[in-house]
């Protein structure tokens, strides 16, 4: 039976290769916030200049959860989970990986898009504001057509999409702003996108803890997937270190009600449940 409460389905650790935050110390976090569960969401990247330190170690990060799980009994739910990034002409191994391990949740995030990584400073050299936005959204539609094509021929191997407006966080962080509302037209097509696909939306409340006033998405996009029919998003802290595990997410379920979206939805053995918050 799932328990009520929030999960916290977006943490990183030390498996992940820009966390060096402790397992134990995470779960432990997680208790003493009061959350009712939490998945390690590791970082999968096949691009070609990231692979070599970004290795998915599925048995190290498997017996990790297993240990946990069976230390905290049933005080908190510990998810096997992981974030992957989409890469377009990498998704035939992904899938392939993806078949071959159980996971709680699998994320689709998008970290790169016209072959310019997000978080490197160097890869935005001549590129303003307002065309990597508009094109790190378009890479975003892409992702999840791409997700829609896969279910429409029955294969649903994710289940959530990381935060969707990821660029602002970096065009805030360079250049001290961002022009995410001005493609809402773009935004709505990639909710209803992922209405078709079953694909559950997370609310990433990281950017609260850091340079921005609101959570990815903002609010107005919430109300957006609430039209759309959307009844359910998760919710994720992406905590690389300890003390983020969990913030934000209280704000964020108030959120996600006022806008509309009546649940927090919780993936368990690759099984949706929805809380209502």
């Amino acid at each position: 039976m799932v328990r009520g409460g929030l999960y916290d389905q977006h943490v990183h650790s030390w498996n992940s290769v820009d966390s060096k935050a402790d397992p134990r110390a995470i779960v432990d976090r997680a208790l003493a916030v009061g959350l009712a569960g939490l998945t390690f969401t590791e970082h999968y990247d096949r691009r070609a200049e990231e692979w070599p330190i970004c290795v998915y170690d599925y048995e190290r990060i498997a017996e990790t959860v297993a240990g946990l799980r069976e230390a905290v009994g049933s005080r908190l739910f510990v998810g096997l989970g992981i974030e992957v990034c989409y890469q377009p002409d990498q998704m035939d191994e992904i899938l392939e990986h993806l078949d071959g391990h159980a996971f709680d949740a699998v994320m689709l995030s998008v970290h790169w898009f016209n072959d310019r990584a997000l978080h490197e400073h160097a890869h935005w050299t001549g590129l303003d504001t307002v065309t990597a936005t508009q094109r790190y959204l378009q890479t975003v539609l892409e992702a999840v057509r791409f997700v829609r094509d896969l279910a429409a021929g029955g294969r649903r191997p994710f289940h959530l999409l990381g935060h969707l407006d990821l660029v602002k966080r970096y065009t805030q962080r360079y250049f001290s702003r961002y022009e995410v509302r001005q493609y809402r037209d773009l935004v709505e097509e990639i909710l209803r996108t992922c209405v078709e696909a079953d694909l559950i939306p997370e609310l990433n409340t990281s950017t609260l803890r850091q340079s921005l006033p609101e959570p990815m998405p903002a609010a107005w996009a919430v109300e957006m997937y609430a039209r759309l029919g959307g009844r359910a998003m998760s919710l994720g802290s992406d905590a690389h270190q300890v003390d983020h595990v969990g913030a934000g997410l209280a704000q964020g379920a108030e959120l996600l009600k006022a806008a509309g979206v009546p649940c927090q939805a919780v993936f368990m053995a690759c099984q949706r449940h929805e809380l209502p918050l």
